[in-house]
Parts: C-alpha cells; sequence; structure tokens
C-alpha cells in the first residue's frame, strides 16, 4: 500500500468529499472496479472523504452518477502541483528525478509473495521453503531462477502435486496443487464395531459380518454401537471380526 501511495505522489492525487444516500455503494464500485481509494473517512452517514490518484479520478464521474452521489474536488496534491507552483525552483526537479531513480530501483526487487491454491500446507511453510530457494521479498528479480525453485520444492515435498511461479511487476504469483490425502486403509481382519455417527432411527441394517446389536425402528444417538465386532457360534465360541453391514436410517431432526 505504501508502494501505491508513493506513486499517487508522483503523479498527482486530489482529496475529494463525497455526498449522497450511497456512500458504501459508491465506495464498494469504487473498490471492485480497481479504484485505489485511501485515508476515507466517513464523516457521517451521506458524507464522506478519501484520496484519489488523478488518473482513477476521471473514472469517478460515472460511478457517482450511478449510485445518485456528488462528488468534489476539496485539495490538489503531489508532486505535479508542488512543481507548478514552485516551477522556478530547481530542487523539486531534482527531487523528482531522485524519486524517478529510486522507483526504478525498487521496481527491480520483490515486494510481495502470494499463495494460492494451499489448503493443509501453511503459507509460512512454503515461504520458508521459497526463502531456502533464494526467493523471498527483498529478492532481486533477474536473479530468481522459477523453473529452478519449483523443481528443488517438488522434489522435496510430496505433499505438493503440481506448483507454478509467476512473476508479475514487483509480486510474485504462487500457485500450487496439493496431493490428494491417502484414506487411512483399515484391515478386515482387525476387530471393529460399527457406530451410529449421529442421531437417527434405524430403518433397515443387515450385519454382513458380525452381531446385530439394534433393530429396525430402533433409535440410535451417536456414538452407539450398532453392530458388535463379534460373532457367537455352537462350535467355535466367541470369535472377534471386523464388523460389516448394509444399515439404512434417518435423520432426527
Amino acid at each position: 500500500m505504501i508502494f501505491k501511495i508513493l506513486i499517487r505522489y508522483i503523479l498527482g492525487y486530489v482529496n475529494i468529499s463525497v455526498e449522497g444516500y450511497y456512500i458504501e455503494r459508491f465506495i464498494n464500485i469504487c473498490i471492485g472496479s480497481g479504484i485505489f481509494l485511501w485515508n476515507v473517512k466517513i464523516k457521517r452517514a451521506t458524507n464522506a472523504y478519501a484520496n484519489v490518484g488523478l488518473k482513477d479520478f476521471k473514472k469517478l464521474r460515472e460511478i457517482a452518477k450511478k449510485t445518485k452521489c456528488k462528488v468534489k474536488i476539496e485539495a490538489k496534491r503531489g508532486m505535479p502541483f508542488l512543481l507548478n507552483r514552485y516551477k522556478k525552483r530547481k530542487i523539486f526537479f531534482l527531487l523528482l528525478a531522485i524519486i524517478t531513480v529510486l522507483i526504478y530501483l525498487t521496481s527491480k526487487f520483490v515486494w510481495n509473495i502470494e499463495i494460492k491454491g494451499n489448503n493443509r500446507i501453511e503459507q509460512d511453510i512454503i515461504l520458508e521453503e521459497l526463502a531456502e530457494c533464494g526467493l523471498r521479498i527483498g529478492s532481486k528479480k533477474d536473479r530468481i531462477n522459477t523453473v529452478d525453485i519449483v523443481n528443488k520444492i517438488r522434489l522435496k515435498r510430496e505433499d505438493i502435486a503440481w506448483m507454478r511461479i509467476d512473476m508479475r511487476g514487483t509480486n510474485v504469483i504462487v500457485q500450487i496443487a496439493e496431493t490428494k490425502e491417502k484414506p487411512e486403509i483399515i484391515k478386515q481382519d482387525e476387530y471393529c464395531n460399527i457406530v451410529s455417527d449421529k442421531d437417527a432411527q434405524i430403518v433397515k441394517i443387515t450385519a454382513n459380518n458380525g452381531t446385530k446389536i439394534v433393530k429396525e425402528g430402533d433409535i440410535v444417538s451417536k456414538g452407539n454401537i450398532l453392530i458388535g465386532g463379534w460373532m457367537e457360534g455352537k462350535y467355535t465360541g466367541t470369535r472377534y471380526v471386523h464388523a460389516s453391514r448394509r444399515n439404512y436410517s434417518k435423520s432426527l431432526v
């Protein structure tokens, strides 16, 4: 944001007042249209103040008309207006040249890294991995090999299936696709019960393996055993099994 404000100061900006009954809608449309407003101050429900760049100010007329608001320039700020006021003073031209050089130099470095597509992997972990490969805020752009970084991280991490790094100005967009989690594999010969995962009424239940504990029409709560992981045999006695079933239930509201 500081970088954006600095650019607006160099190119010039205006302090505006907005009057109308749809102030919030006016601001939301501006943001949605990519118009950068800062120092927004809402004095009351029908009046607000903000700063906006000269280039974006021209776009406000259509938005003001759409939202039935009145936009007025309260003050003009920035280098163009200062230079116009003090055009005979060389110090300001020198200052403008210095700022221009500074902006050019800062554009050679990375000032923002955005991570997209991560759900399970924490963003800080990805940033640490990128930093180890030489990509961090403040890194010089011409020294960054995105292909090499992607290959190193993908070889190191099994939870990343796909990765891409795009450099857009001073911003770096890192897009990743995570691998799917492996489902927990339960051995069919292990002893276990079948339990209810919700409050419900049993409509139909069939035990493929194990012993039925409930019957059709029973009301069960979450956590109740439906089919026990054992079987009674006349000659085999009690055998512990991996319970399995086909049951039908309806949730209780």
